[in-house]
């Protein structure tokens, strides 16, 4: 099965209380603390937290006697069962990507001694297989062997994933756990799908950005286990989510193979608040879906690549491709000539909008004083890209003269002739230095964007007579140039209208439903102060 074909598990999970393990998807917690006490406060946390396994991670501690393990491993292993969390116990080598670079007779005996002091899963490399089960001591039949493999340099062909997956099991395993280095999201697609092809428990998981929907979506489609830290700087591996977000964020215990999937496409993506304010309205609404972030670097492949999920939203740099890549388009976003929404129909294509216009032109006609405000005004718009389309065609909606400028010349002028006679593409060190000036600015541009805050399009001294300064960035909210905009008297907009605007919208096309617009700029202002 390749990734274009990847869809749902067709039912939970392969685990049953009859060979032992636990039903659904696991959550795991990996306490990597250096001593003992310090390592049951964790599981502690871990456990508070909504952890339903921890991985203890015994490379990582420095006061454990190697030659006599059984007192450590005890203690830690009572924690858990205290914390009312079963325990992985794990002991990684530098060789595999570990802390631990003593010899293999000693790791070895300790991962058997953790057996046999009760640990309920133990982890053993791959490559380590033969010489484990051949060491002095057995294995408890109620201690499961989770033989795994690291790539930290790419995600390798599915054949080669799924030979090395039935060469585990023919070793002896009880659970399968490959983890690899996305360099694509596809790469998350082919993780996601492993289990599915698998007759035994898989944990698939791609490491980084590009590898999060492999960990945030691993009860969808199947997985035994995804790792969540407990803190961003406590991460066991790279784009490792912390385990507040996959349980309150996410909400992986309530996954399925039915939950329907949307998400954020873009480059960059991780600073977007959509998951926020999405995830709290889908919750709210009490409906099996769940949003996440996808770092996307082509378009096409992507849709391809990820034929079940429900529907998108788009931004930077993809919203001209997102037209593109429909099979059909709202006029009003064929008009535009980019979309910020992709929603899968009921014959599998996608189906283009673009809700940003109607957003931004709302705020912004309402601090004009309402109405049909910008009937007559000139209007220069910072950006030709997609969402200076929809900003652009907004205005001349409405009837405003309207003036582009991009560090692109080319790009304003094919714009400005796209959108008729109240158009006009001007230079745009002509904007920024105050020559060419209007009533409304609109930034469709992330130029002044976290971490990038100190910049700005516009400069101070050019932003004097402008009734209204309009920034499509939103983190920060207060960026430089509305900062700089409001010293000279204008009235400013921040994107957060724009971004929760153009999101209502989007879950109405979604969902059906109406969008919970408080909560969404709620829980969009809650994520920004606790970042």
């Amino acid at each position: 099965m390749g990734a274009a074909t990847l869809t749902a598990a067709e039912s939970s999970p392969p685990v049953t209380s009859e060979e032992g393990f636990t039903d659904g998807t696991l959550i795991c917690t990996s306490v990597t603390a250096e001593t003992v006490d310090a390592a049951i406060s964790e599981i502690n946390e871990a456990a508070d937290l909504g952890a339903t396994i921890v991985e203890l991670r015994i490379d990582f501690l420095k006061d454990i006697d190697l030659s006599h393990p059984a007192p450590t491993l005890t203690s830690l292993l009572k924690a858990c069962e205290a914390a009312n969390v079963p325990a992985l116990v794990t002991f990684r080598p530098a060789w595999e990507g570990g802390q631990y670079t003593g010899t293999e007779p000693e790791r070895l005996a300790a991962l058997k001694c953790a057996a046999a002091v009760g640990a309920q899963f133990i982890d053993v490399e791959h490559l380590a297989a033969k010489a484990f089960f051949a060491s002095e001591g057995q294995v408890p039949p109620n201690t499961k062997v989770i033989l795994s493999h690291h790539d930290y340099k790419e995600t390798p062909s599915d054949t080669l994933l799924e030979a090395e997956v039935q060469e585990m099991f023919d070793a002896g395993a009880d659970i399968a756990k490959i983890a690899t280095t996305a360099l694509r999201i596809e790469d998350s697609a082919r993780m996601l799908a492993l289990p599915g092809k698998s007759s035994g428990p898989v944990i698939a998981l791609a490491m980084g950005e590009k590898g999060l929907p492999s960990r945030l979506l691993a009860p969808k489609f199947g997985g035994f286990l995804t790792f969540g830290a407990l803190s961003p700087s406590k991460a066991s591996a790279p784009g490792q989510p912390t385990v507040s977000e996959l349980c309150q964020l996410y909400r992986l215990q309530c996954q399925s193979a039915a939950t329907q999937v949307y998400g954020i496409v873009g480059n960059p993506v991780s600073h977007s608040r959509s998951p926020a304010l999405h995830n709290a309205a889908l919750a709210a609404a009490g409906l099996d879906a769940v949003y996440v972030p996808l770092l996307v670097d082509e378009l096409s492949p992507f849709l391809h690549a990820f034929p079940s999920f429900s529907g998108f939203s788009v931004t930077v740099p993809h919203k001209l491709a997102a037209l593109e890549c429909a099979e059909e388009a709202d006029p009003v976003a064929a008009r535009i000539g980019a979309a910020n929404t992709l929603v899968r129909q009921p014959g599998g294509g996608l189906r283009a909008f673009n809700t940003d216009w109607s957003a931004a032109i709302s705020a912004v006609e309402a601090a004009l004083g309402g109405g049909s405000a910008l009937k007559g005004k000139r209007v220069i718009v910072v950006g030709a890209g997609g969402a200076g389309r929809a900003l652009a065609f907004g205005a001349v909606e409405r009837g405003a003269k309207v003036l582009v400028c991009n560090r692109t010349k080319e790009k304003a002028d094919a714009l400005a002739e796209a959108l008729g006679s109240m158009a006009e593409a001007v230079e745009y060190a002509d904007v920024a230095a105050g020559k060419v000036a209007g009533d409304v600015l609109m930034n469709s541009t992330s130029i002044g964007m976290h971490p990038a805050e100190e910049e700005t399009p516009v400069s101070a001294e050019a932003l004097s007579g402008y009734a209204v300064v309009f920034d499509a960035v939103y983190t920060p909210l207060q960026t430089r140039l509305l900062k700089e905009a409001g010293e000279k008297g204008c009235v400013t907009v921040s994107g957060l209208e724009m971004f929760v605007g153009q999101a209502a919208e989007q879950f109405g096309l979604f969902t059906g439903k109406t969008a919970p617009l408080g909560l969404m700029r709620q829980a969009t202002l809650d994520s920004m102060h606790a970042a």
